[in-house]
């Protein structure tokens, strides 16, 4: 159509004007590490800010919800926006605006404070789609995949990262030193963006689809909402049957809205690509079950041992039980990536959720002793590794150059989903049995570990139905060749 987007790609860059990949990488990791740290390691401290805040049990899980809400709603939208006006410039102003809400909710001393302070926090969800669209621009074809790789990996790995650093910050410090310590790494992140990282060679010129961003963000917060207070209100309560309701009927209509967009903010065609659904719907199933693992792993291990199992673990110490996750998922990610530059991101996304899923099956059979908790937080890290690095690799292959920040912040959001899903799940079922001394019952992880291993099982199902074979042999995909065209080579 004529007056729809239009693609800018900026003349060729002196080599010497352009930092090394690697040097951007670095940058990139360090900024991505600090969004995903700050995502998780607020839960274990949760208990300590109510009493600290004297807040209601209600109103202190909006300092998670909120920043679950923030960080779904901005992601497409910011990620768009990176697209049209510029990848680095964006990402300095998303980190900019992250260490902002760092710096409200380190000064925070009411519990409203402190959930604004998570808002503006949740605008850094961002940083992802974002890192990617960079990769896709900066990097020789040979290493997009492996750069994408370990900045995927990344969100899972500052995740398992995060609860440990909770647990000695709850332990020895004040809740507020959480985010007293994110600010250096984020005016590391920003300056270092500013002098290292290039800006994109390749801009999309379109309007703002506000009106598409509207009934986006409604419906999200809906569904999000009903989602994150199941279990308080009820499944099956009036408020959450309504807003679910809401949402998806908001979220339809949104379908048809951008449909009819000359520019929209989500390409309709693009999401009905088969490359594009397929994977969006196994990176939901493997949130479903990533999420379940950060919930139940620290719980399981610190029930005390007068319940019959459990080991008593204090909370630094249960975070340590996901340590071989955190360190298997470091290497994972950027192994996952070198593999599907060479066969394709199908083999490694398959490997992962197939792993994962065995993992899962582990702690539900046994997990009675500490060494086979271990053992499964190992397995586990190298199969989300490679599933995360994966996952975000056949969507950038997916689609065009233009629209990699969208459709990466669209599979964002649906691993999001996914996980407050198989979280909220998972917490439900283990609660909902309770044995003498107020222990919830030991049949309870058996059943959630399971659970959490068959939606991960119907990622590796999703994975099957991804357009493409399990190992590709030959040149390396078409779509990571185009990632590169048009950009300045780098030795």
């Amino acid at each position: 159509m004529s007056d729809g987007p239009s693609v800018e790609e900026t003349s060729g860059t002196a080599e010497a004007a352009r930092q090394h990949y690697g040097i951007t990488l670095v940058v990139l990791t360090t900024a991505a590490l600090a969004y995903a740290l700050s995502q998780t390691m607020v839960a274990p401290a949760i208990p300590a800010m109510q009493e600290a805040l004297g807040a209601s049990t209600t109103a202190i899980t909006f300092v998670l919800t909120a920043y679950l809400l923030s960080a779904s709603v901005s992601t497409p939208i910011v990620g768009r926006l990176g697209d049209m006006f510029g990848k680095e410039r964006v990402l300095t102003i998303v980190l900019i605006t992250f260490g902002i809400g760092s710096l409200v909710c380190a000064l925070s001393h009411s519990v409203e404070v402190l959930i604004a302070g998570r808002v503006i926090q949740g605008v850094a969800g961002a940083i992802f789609p974002l890192s990617f669209g960079i990769i896709r621009d900066e990097f020789p074809p040979e290493r997009v995949g492996t750069g994408i790789g370990l900045i995927s990996s990344t969100f899972g790995i500052g995740g398992g990262a995060g609860l440990v650093l909770s647990g000695l910050i709850v332990d020895h410090l004040s809740y507020e030193w959480m985010f007293w310590l994110t600010l250096p790494v984020v005016a590391f992140a920003v300056v270092m963006t500013r002098l290292f990282i290039p800006e994109s060679p390749v801009r999309v010129n379109a309007k703002i689809d506000w009106g598409g961003a509207a009934l986006l963000s409604v419906g999200l917060i809906c569904v999000l909402v009903a989602v994150g207070d199941g279990n308080d209100w009820g499944w099956l309560s009036p408020q959450v049957i309504g807003l679910i309701s809401t949402g998806l009927v908001v979220l339809a209509y949104w379908t048809r809205f951008e449909a009819r967009q000359a520019a929209p903010l989500v390409d309709m065609a693009m999401m009905k690509a088969r490359g594009v659904w397929t994977t969006n719907l196994a990176g939901f199933f493997l949130g479903f079950g990533m999420f379940g693992s950060f919930i139940l792993i620290p719980q399981l291990v610190q029930v005390d041992t007068a319940s019959g199992y459990g080991f008593g673990a204090s909370v630094t110490e249960a975070g340590l039980f996901l340590l071989p996750s955190t360190a298997v998922m470091l290497f994972a990610g950027p192994i996952a990536g070198w593999l599907g530059d060479r066969v394709g991101s199908k083999l490694p996304m398959a490997i992962g959720t197939a792993t994962a899923s065995l993992a899962f099956v582990l702690l539900s059979l046994e997990h009675d002793h500490e060494w086979a908790v271990y053992v499964a937080s190992a397995f586990f890290g190298l199969g989300i590794g490679f599933s995360f690095a994966a996952v975000a690799n056949l969507i950038v292959a997916a689609v065009d150059r233009t629209q990699t920040g969208v459709a990466t912040g669209i599979n964002t959001i649906m691993r999001t989903i996914g996980g407050a899903i198989g979280g909220q799940i998972a917490a439900a079922i283990v609660a909902a049995e309770v044995i003498d001394g107020g222990y919830p019952a030991d049949s309870g992880f058996t059943v959630a570990f399971m659970v959490s291993a068959i939606g991960v099982a119907f990622a590796f199902g999703a994975t099957l139905l991804i357009p493409g074979k399990l190992i590709r042999r030959g040149s390396r995909p078409a779509a990571l060749a185009q990632a590169s065209a048009g950009a300045p080579a780098r030795g």
